[in-house]
């Protein structure tokens, strides 16, 4: 199995930055594609930033040139850079990892972390 360990998360002023980590944890191999996903209260989770392995990237048009996704493959890790923050960011921010190569084969579905709380000030 996998455990994703999330942390990073916080209250900040609008205009702020903050930097949130994900760390994959377990008996893993290869994961293709790490990103992050957040759920404002009362919405749906939507996509914010994800990544894959080969350094494809892919990012919600309401982040685009304010966040930075990146990833460290060897540590299994995805980070994800907020800059210049605004009040509509604020969420439930979930990492995501999906497409893992177990070292006995791929796993069958994708895993989530347990969230970080993620509140911009206005």
């Amino acid at each position: 199995q996998v455990q994703l360990v999330e942390s990073g998360g916080g209250l900040v002023q609008a205009g702020g930055s903050l930097r949130l980590s994900c760390a994959a944890s377990g008996s893993i191999r290869s994961i293709n594609t790490m990103g992050w996903y957040r759920q404002a209260s009362g919405k749906q989770r939507e996509l914010v930033a994800a990544m894959t392995s080969g350094g494809s990237t892919n990012y919600a048009d309401s982040v685009k040139g304010r966040f930075t996704i990146s990833r460290d493959n060897a540590k299994n890790t995805v980070y994800l850079q907020m800059n210049s923050l605004k009040p509509e960011d604020t969420a439930v921010y979930y990492c995501n990892a999906d497409r893992i190569l177990f070292i006995w084969g791929p796993a069958h579905h994708e895993y989530w972390g347990q969230g970080t709380q993620v509140t911009v000030s206005s």
